[in-house]
């Protein structure tokens, strides 16, 4: 196991729970509202330390990779990145990665611990690392773990740019769009909130980064901050707003994360043809929860539809200004304005679906054009 990030031990820190999966980084800095909202109206730094970090070179960097993850990359531009996943023969979800691609380098960031469980060849879950390395076959790629020397943090707020400036990055506003610097790079993302910018720096100069950013004007925020704006901007956490059946459609990944004309990759045929002439059995939506402070569900619980168990649990926050959130994924039979169960055994709460995150659905591609056909 990593040891934990050198931020911990920085006076204000407070370490989240024994059993909470943001471990290793900082939760909270005594004001997790506060930090919220900081991170809303202002500037706030969150350390994400904790994040693995894999480096991709070689001259088939791209077209080797463009065919072994969800998203078409192989005439990605420099300085750009995007979002991607790795699917198993059915279509499910087995890990999901961040890109960016700087100075003739693919940079991969995802959680710590994902692993591929239907991995090739036969032996057993692999991490992700592995599962790439077991791959390459006769790619000219070369792929290493820059974990222990890399570290990520995010700036977050309408203010970011303020910060960067005054640490002499310039990025431009485009959705990922990426930039080098001296030891790293900086990447801006949509999300969570409004807008996000992870920097990837050398690990040994984590601590030098971060009284930088904080000089400069951040806040520190933990991983608290992140993840209820990260529930609000409905955006999921591998595992978590997971299980095992999940698919790409049932949480938003399609288009951001997997690209639907793309072929030769594995589980492209689920996301094509749900894509243009199914529907996802499950959505992911948020809900309210109607709970004391001391009750809340937990990842994983059951969401109920009177006796009928309807959905499962995924993150839970304490919003700013939601209160208590949650991301769930339900059946797509489950009526939208029904009073809903949060919970199991003695946590259990009321709950209801916020209508604003429903994702609309339009007509499927492919059943458009047969009606046309028939008609």
């Amino acid at each position: 196991m990593r040891e934990h990030s050198p931020l911990l031990d920085l006076r204000g820190s407070v370490a989240p729970p024994d059993d909470h999966p943001e471990q290793g980084v900082p939760w909270h800095w005594g004001d997790p509202f506060a930090e919220q909202r900081t991170a809303t109206r202002g500037v706030a730094v969150v350390d994400r330390s904790h994040r693995e970090v894999l480096k991709v070179t070689g001259e088939d960097r791209l077209s080797w990779l463009h065919l072994v993850i969800s998203q078409h990359v192989t005439e990605l531009p420099e300085n750009t990145g995007t979002e991607a996943l790795v699917l198993d023969h059915h279509g499910r979800v087995e890990a999901h990665m961040i890109l960016a691609y700087e100075n003739g380098t693919i940079w991969l960031d995802s959680y710590p611990g994902e692993q591929v469980t239907s991995a090739l060849p036969k032996g057993g879950p692999q991490r992700l690392l592995d599962y790439l390395e077991a791959m390459k076959f006769w790619s000219k790629v070369d792929i290493t773990d820059e974990t222990g020397d890399r570290a990520v943090l995010t700036l977050l707020g309408p203010d970011a740019d303020q910060v960067l400036s005054t640490v002499d990055i310039e990025l431009p506003a485009a959705p990922y769009a990426v930039t080098g610097f001296d030891g790293g790079f900086a990447r801006r993302m949509p999300w969570p909130g409004r807008s996000g910018v992870d920097l990837v720096v050398p690990r040994a100069e984590l601590t030098a980064w971060w009284e930088r950013l904080t000089d400069a004007g951040a806040r520190p925020a933990g991983s608290w901050a992140f993840d209820a704006l990260r529930v609000e901007s409905l955006r999921p956490r591998l595992g978590v707003d997971t299980d095992d059946r999940t698919i790409p459609h049932e949480v938003g990944w399609i288009g951001s994360a997997a690209h639907v004309a793309k072929g030769c990759y594995r589980g492209q045929e689920t996301v094509s043809k749900v894509h243009n002439v199914g529907r996802p059995p499950r959505r992911m939506v948020l809900l309210h929860l109607d709970g004391s402070p001391e009750i809340y569900p937990e990842t994983g619980d059951p969401v109920r539809l009177g006796e009928k168990v309807v959905g499962r649990v995924g993150s839970v926050a304490q919003h700013h200004e939601l209160g208590p959130v949650a991301l769930a994924l339900v059946k797509r039979s489950a009526p939208i304005d029904a009073e809903l169960l949060a919970g199991d055994g003695d946590r259990v709460v009321q709950a209801s679906v916020d209508p604003d995150s429903v994702p609309e659905e339009g007509a499927a591609p492919g059943r458009e054009a047969a009606q046309r056909l028939r008609g």
